[in-house]
């Protein structure tokens, strides 16, 4: 077998073992493991498409450490509507009680829902603007 074809047979082997585990990083290797295949095909030396491997692999590892550290220090699950699909939803609140909480029928269950900071209780149409484990934090809806 050629250079470039154990290159892409080893590139092959760890997308298959990306796709058990769901580790990104593994994808990331691939890139670096079909990057050394590319150099073989160009005629580089063994030592040459290593250091390709490693350098591309290792880099994109990085690179996407670095990313997702980032970006999860950044981003407040509880309010984001690319997590959270319910953030945004309307519901209807018919009474609050004394604790400043309320029970909302949401999605065919009952829901645990207190207002957002500065919302004053009211009845009527409230939108969903964070969600904490199983409790809503409602707003006023603004027509």
């Amino acid at each position: 077998m050629t250079e470039p074809t154990l290159w892409w047979i080893a590139t092959g082997l760890v997308i298959a073992l990306e796709l058990l585990s769901g580790t990104f990083y593994l994808l990331m290797l691939s890139i670096g493991l079909a990057c050394a295949a590319l150099a073989a095909h160009a005629g580089a030396s063994v030592s040459m498409q290593l250091t390709v491997a490693a350098l591309v692999g290792g880099g994109a590892v990085v690179a996407c450490y670095l990313v997702r550290k980032r970006t999860t220090e950044t981003s407040n699950t509880g309010t984001n509507r690319d997590v959270n699909l319910d953030i945004g939803e309307t519901l209807q609140v018919d009474s609050w009680k004394a604790d400043g909480t309320t029970s909302v029928k949401y999605r065919g269950a009952q829901w645990s829902a207190v207002r957002a900071a500065g919302t004053l209780p009211s009845t009527g149409a409230h939108h969903i603007v964070e969600v904490r484990g199983s409790q809503l934090v409602l707003e006023k809806h603004q027509p």
